[in-house]
């Protein structure tokens, strides 16, 4: 049989098989929280025997995402949905992972099938920020330069952000969630 279909165990938590799906920006999110679209994507891999699914990019930030549409882990309203959806899809004997974001310069932007265009203020839009006032490629807006007192303040959201997934407020932990954490 191949390796493929064969059990992986990582830091105590076994994958029952080598299928992973990878995150994957949807922009669908209502008020930055999971929904059925969530639900039916990613549930239906997990239905389908996908061993590890990582949801998309979840921004650790309201100001660190790429769309409005994104998904936010900065607040504890998230808790009850996201634990909503990690349970389905371990229900369905896959192992839910997380990725968690902050877009830096490449926040603050339409989604792409609505042009995928520099937000503006009037439309909801926010300043990005980045390590330089160098923007992202052609077309992003110029972000604004974090100063170094800012940093431990994003490095702190990340942080807080994951009790939200393992140890939320006097409530069950979200069974077997592997954490994937992304560089900005």
């Amino acid at each position: 049989m191949s390796r493929l279909f064969s059990p992986l165990t990582l830091r105590g938590t076994t994958i029952r098989n080598r299928i992973g799906m990878a995150p994957m920006c949807q922009y669908v999110s209502d008020d930055s929280l999971v929904n059925d679209w969530h639900k039916v994507h990613l549930g239906a891999r997990a239905i389908g025997g996908v061993g590890l699914i990582i949801l998309e990019a979840t921004s650790v930030t309201a100001d660190g995402r790429v769309t409005p549409q994104d998904l936010g882990l900065w607040s504890d309203a998230a808790v009850p949905k996201l634990r909503e959806l990690a349970s389905f899809l371990s229900a369905q004997g896959s192992v839910p992972g997380i990725q968690l974001s902050h877009a830096g310069r490449k926040a603050s932007r339409l989604r792409p099938w609505e042009g995928d265009l520099p937000l503006l203020a009037e439309q909801g839009g926010w300043e990005p920020v980045g390590p330089s006032p160098i923007p992202f490629a052609k077309g992003y807006a110029v972000p604004r330069e974090l100063d170094l007192s800012e940093i431990p303040a994003l490095q702190e959201a990340r942080l807080t952000s994951l009790p939200r997934v393992c140890r939320p407020y006097n409530v069950q932990p979200i069974p077997r969630i592997l954490f994937i954490v992304a560089a900005e």
